[in-house]
């Protein structure tokens, strides 16, 4: 079950996520960006500031390059979630609809470029979804952060694993979802 509330209150972690996961830009790495959304206290802060000193110590092109070849170029690190999920095209191609359509009840006019599992795109959604007491929130904010969960956990691993910058980005996103799942003592999920 998710917290809404919870998640609102990380609604700028995760456009801050969106945007860190998008192809870097000059303005991707403005200090103040970070300064106005963590502070020790919350749960992404040490992955993202290592992230983020990770990044300072490469130039632009470098940064554009090592994301090019972490996320465009492996299999292994699609920013599509789930891209590596499902056996045929055809369930793959039910779950791309029913997010489209998930995107759309919520008032989000889906790009035509993108694909609806697109990682940055699904933080975006989050960051500007508004769910004020609409009883369709809570079932729909669970699925797609079960298909966040789901897709992220192997990018985690496979970019810990090659000691890659992003790998500590999205282990604070993993945290801060965490955050947001009201956890049930029978289930214990993937860190």
């Amino acid at each position: 079950m998710i917290n809404l509330e919870t998640l609102e209150y990380y609604k700028d972690t995760l456009g801050y996520m969106s945007q860190q996961l998008s192809f870097p830009e000059k303005l991707t790495f403005h200090p103040q960006t970070f300064d106005e959304i963590f502070n020790e206290a919350h749960p992404a802060y040490p992955h993202v500031k290592r992230y983020r000193e990770l990044m300072y110590e490469k130039s632009l092109s470098e940064i554009k390059a090592l994301y090019t070849d972490t996320f465009d170029f492996n299999k292994k690190t699609t920013l599509y979630m789930t891209f590596n999920k499902f056996d045929t095209q055809k369930e793959r191609g039910q779950m791309l609809a029913k997010l489209k359509v998930l995107y759309e009840m919520f008032g989000l006019e889906m790009p035509s470029s993108e694909l609806s599992d697109y990682l940055p795109l699904m933080l975006e959604f989050l960051y500007a979804v508004r769910l004020d007491g609409d009883t369709r929130a809570q079932e729909n904010m669970q699925l797609l952060i079960m298909i966040i969960e789901d897709g992220t956990y192997p990018i985690m691993k496979y970019l810990e694993e090659k000691g890659n910058p992003y790998g500590h980005l999205i282990r604070g996103l993993r945290e801060t979802l965490k955050h947001c799942i009201v956890q049930d003592n029978e289930v214990i999920g993937h860190v």
